[in-house]
């Protein structure tokens, strides 16, 4: 076996509980350990997206073999998802200490060590019960980080996103009762074998199991009519961590592509077509909800929730279809949408930290006017889908694959009129912050006799260390174009390996060799 698979989780699990116990009176230590466990988590998911593409491999954790033991799976798919979110978190790492975010709570490093740990681990695990353990361990974390700072409509938004999440736990729970009750296993592999020999005509309680799981994956994809609960919760979020909240979300949209592809998918009579019947329509009226949203937002912070919004629900138009092609596309979509909604939340920091208020109104020029400006014009064009980021291709990508009879027209219409809505309103916020603001004209303050008071010290210019994340992650972007020939090759592999499942069961169920 590969023990290097099992390493992305283990070191933030082994590092979170030392940083919190040892470390949370010495943040500078705080800050050494979680940088250097972050950056080693990096080179480990560099390594394994290089090792997953020579097939799936298996680790099978105290030797027990499939379907009787917990199973970790690193295939072309996972190996993605893990270096995608130990990239993301090393950025909004660097954000968070440069800005001194991180500071502003005792235990916020210790919280998103946990947090990688449930993220990662939800992408490696190969059995769906394991996959609840790391939604709740990740959710657990994220409930502490959103809370990070403290405030009145901070521990309002948060008490929401714990109902709801609660909520959607116990929607999980009922769902896995129902599926290990009709077919006695929780494993992927085994699951996409013992439905594969189901009767459509017996098949009632694993189509009840399937609706309540797309629920629940659709929860946490933030998909209408459940998406009320991201706007708020993403809003109040302190910016860093809603940064790295952009992929909490593609969680969601990798859990539906896992288990809906290989397990219920095509190819499964007693499931096939459930999913995407239900999915399609509630993608098309998700991108309409975000693109209003971000037309009639008021404050910056959800104008971009919105946003992230309108781009989950044109990820999952594509996730929906179920094909190859679409998939593909939808893969390049899902790297681009996490890293474009990283690079508005971390932006967006450096802006409100030095109005003081998110309000979309006219206000003085802020230090760096230009610099905000160019930084706020790069991350829209790229999370609207302008040219020449890589917002342009992934729609272009996903409204090439959306070409059936049946779903072009809504699924274009829906696209082309949500980013045109999207453009408008990330214009209209940008002339009103950036333009409008550096003509308006503040009257001196004065003392009681009279004379004009000196001016009170305004918020200090940011430091090329405080910049630098979010030009990092605008590059990503430009990198995603640039090379989006070797991208799509290896996205390709990775949707011909996704619906593969002969290779998948094989690799899991085998007799315990490495992959």
């Amino acid at each position: 076996m590969n023990h290097w698979i099992i390493a992305p989780i283990i070191l933030p699990a082994l590092l979170a509980p030392i940083i919190g116990f040892v470390m949370r009176h010495d943040m500078t230590l705080a800050r050494v350990a979680s940088m250097a466990g972050t950056v080693a988590l990096v080179a480990i998911a560099v390594g394994l997206f290089v090792t997953a593409m020579s097939g799936p491999q298996v680790y099978y954790l105290g030797d027990w073999p499939a379907p009787f033991g917990i199973v970790l799976v690193l295939d072309r798919l996972s190996g993605l998802m893990v270096l995608i979110t130990a990239v993301l978190a090393l950025i909004v790492l660097m954000h968070a200490i440069a800005t001194g975010w991180d500071a502003r709570g005792r235990h916020f490093h210790a919280l998103y060590q946990f947090q990688l740990m449930g993220i990662v681990g939800a992408f490696l695990t190969g059995d769906i019960f394991n996959l609840f353990v790391f939604f709740e361990i990740l959710l657990i974390a994220s409930y502490g980080l959103m809370i990070h700072s403290g405030g009145r409509e901070r521990m309002r938004a948060g008490l929401q996103y714990v109902v709801i999440n609660l909520a959607g736990s116990t929607l999980f729970l009922f769902a896995l009762g129902v599926l290990y009750a009709s077919t006695g296993t929780l494993n992927i592999a085994d699951l996409a074998v013992r439905l594969a020999e189901v009767p459509p005509g017996d098949a009632a309680l694993e189509r009840v199991a399937v609706m309540l799981l797309m629920i629940v994956f659709a929860l946490k994809a933030a998909l209408f009519p459940i998406q009320f609960w991201l706007p708020g919760t993403y809003a109040n979020a302190p910016a860093p961590v809603a940064a790295l909240f952009a992929i909490m979300t593609k969680v969601g949209a990798y859990a539906i592509l896992r288990v809906h592809t290989l397990v219920f998918g095509p190819g499964i009579e007693a499931t096939d077509g459930l999913a995407g019947d239900w999915l399609f329509p509630a993608a098309v009226v998700t991108i309409a909800v975000g693109a209003l949203g971000v037309l009639g937002a008021r404050r910056l912070m959800p104008l971009i929730a919105f946003s992230v919004v309108g781009s989950m629900g044109t990820l999952m138009i594509a996730i929906s279809a179920f094909t190859p092609v679409a998939t593909t596309a939808a893969l390049y979509y899902l790297v681009h949408s996490t890293f474009a909604a990283a690079a508005l939340f971390l932006m967006a920091d450096l802006v409100i930290s030095r109005r003081e208020v998110d309000a979309l109104s006219t206000r003085p020029a802020t230090l760096q006017n230009g610099l905000f400006a160019a930084l706020f014009f790069a991350a829209a064009i790229g999370m609207a889908g302008m040219p020449p980021l890589s917002g342009f291709l992934g729609k272009l990508m996903v409204l090439d694959a959306m070409r059936d009879p049946g779903e072009i027209a809504w699924a274009w219409s829906a696209v082309l009129l949500g980013s045109l809505l999207t453009i408008v309103g990330f214009a209209r916020s940008g002339s009103t912050l950036f333009w409008k603001s550096t003509a308006a004209v503040v009257e001196a303050p004065q003392t009681e006799a009279g004379e004009e008071a000196a001016p009170a010290p305004g918020p200090a210019p940011a430091s090329v260390a405080e910049v630098a994340p979010t030009v990092a992650t605008i590059a990503v972007l430009a990198m995603l174009t640039a090379f989006a020939g070797p991208l799509m090759q290896y996205l390709d592999g990775t949707t011909a390996q996704l619906f593969d499942r002969g290779s998948y069961v094989a690799a899991v169920l085998g007799t315990g060799e490495e992959g």
